[in-house]
This record gives structure tokens, sequence and C-alpha cells, in this order.
């Protein structure tokens, strides 16, 4: 049975000054700021999206208590006064970095989404096959483990990565459970719980053991066989 999708938009952090300063200076500031030097403003974009990738590689080689703002001025090339220029301290660089990689996160997940037009057991295999190869990719481990060691010292960050990852993933899915429902796929349990269940599922038996370095990234069908197991599992226990 074909069951159809409605797309859940993302989460987007609003630039409340950024208005403020436009409804207070107009033209006169706001629109002349906007205009007067376009390559220059495109230059320091590319030049700060240069330094987060630095900056993210570095953190997540070395962890956040052994990266200097030296280490990674001498990286991007130029001088420790310049960093500054762009973020006044190594805490504000690695919000930065995970703001970013959170946005990322979400953009994947979205690109993932769940879409009726199939078997509805297909349509939770392919969903899942694309979540768990995200997830226990090498650059998401890294930037889990970094997130679990920091989390303590940024907890406004690990809240914003919760968002854009896990809590996204489950409401996408809770979303596409509530048609489910009513087109007699699934029992008629809560939604989200359902989704919850069926991510962890999908993760377990790999997860952790990726997480603890205990065996490499999972070959393609070492996770079409984890899904397909949770599917399983997940339709016995949920199933219509």
């Amino acid at each position: 049975m074909t069951v159809p999708y409605s797309h859940i938009a993302l989460w987007e952090i609003s630039l409340i000054l950024a208005g403020v300063n436009k409804e207070l200076y107009g033209t006169v500031m706001g629109d002349e700021a906007a205009t007067k030097d376009p390559v220059s403003k495109t230059g320091r974009d590319e030049r700060r999206a240069a330094i987060l990738q630095i900056a993210h590689d570095a953190f997540l080689a070395e962890g956040y208590a052994a990266t200097s703002m030296s280490a990674i001025a001498a990286r991007v090339g130029g001088s420790k006064a310049t960093l500054y220029n762009y973020f006044p301290s190594k805490e504000d660089l690695f919000r930065a970095v995970v703001r970013e990689r959170s946005d990322q996160i979400a953009g994947l997940l979205d690109q993932g989404r769940l879409q009726g037009g199939g078997d509805f057991r297909t349509v939770l295999n392919k969903f899942g096959e694309g979540f768990l190869a995200m997830v226990l990719s090498d650059e998401f481990v890294k930037t889990y483990r970094v997130m679990m060691g920091e989390a303590a010292r940024f907890p406004e960050l690990g809240h914003a990565f919760y968002e854009a990852g896990p809590k996204q993933a489950m409401h996408r899915v809770g979303e596409y459970f509530v048609t489910a429902i009513e087109a007699g796929e699934l029992k008629r349990e809560q939604p989200d719980l359902m989704a919850q269940y069926f991510l962890d599922l999908c993760l377990s038996g790999l997860q952790f053991r990726r997480l603890w370095n205990v065996t490499p990234a999972p070959t393609e069908e070492d996770i079409r066989a984890n899904v397909a197991r949770a599917v399983s599992i997940f339709l016995a226990a949920f199933g219509a």
C-alpha cells in the first residue's frame, strides 16, 4: 500500500539583531552596507568558511582541549589576530563549528526523507539504510565523539546537535507514521514513540561498537542486513 508523506520544514535560527538594525537605520545604513562592497563581503564569507572547515578538522582530530587558536591560525595561514577578528575566542569558534555541522546534519536528513510511493516495508528499509549510513560514517562518528566529550562544557551545543540530528529524525519518522496508521499499515500507537523504537532498532548492534572503535565502518551489506532485521522486528510489534 502506498503511504503519503508530508515534508517537514527544517528549523531555523532567527537573526533578531539584524532585523532591529534594519528597522532603526533603514536604507541609510542597512541597504548601503549590503551593497557597498559585495566582493569584500564574499571574500570575508569565504575566509570564514575556510576557518570553520580547518577548525572542524582540528577539533575532530585533536579534541577541543588539545586544539589551540595558534594551531588553527597556523593552518589557516594568517595571524592569530586575524583569527580573533572572526571569532573572539576558541569557545566561540567551537560553537560556530558545531552549529554549522548541525545544519549540515539537518540537510542530510532532508535529502533522505521518508517518501511514499512504494511498499511500506521497502520504504522503511530504504530510509533506515540511509539513516544508518549517515550516523555510522567516519565524519559523523568523530563529531559525535567530540560532542559527547564537550556537551557538559557547552550544554547549549549539545542541545542544538540533538535538535538537528536525533530529534529531527524522530520527528520526521513520527510524521510519516501518522499517515501509515491512517493507511492501515501500523497499529494506533503513539507515532513519536514508534519512531524512536524504529530508529533505535536500526542502530542496535552497530552504533556502540562503531563509537567505541570495536569494529571498522560497516559495509553496505552489514547496514542492509541490520536494517532488514530492525524492520522485521518493528513490524512484528507494530504492524497492523
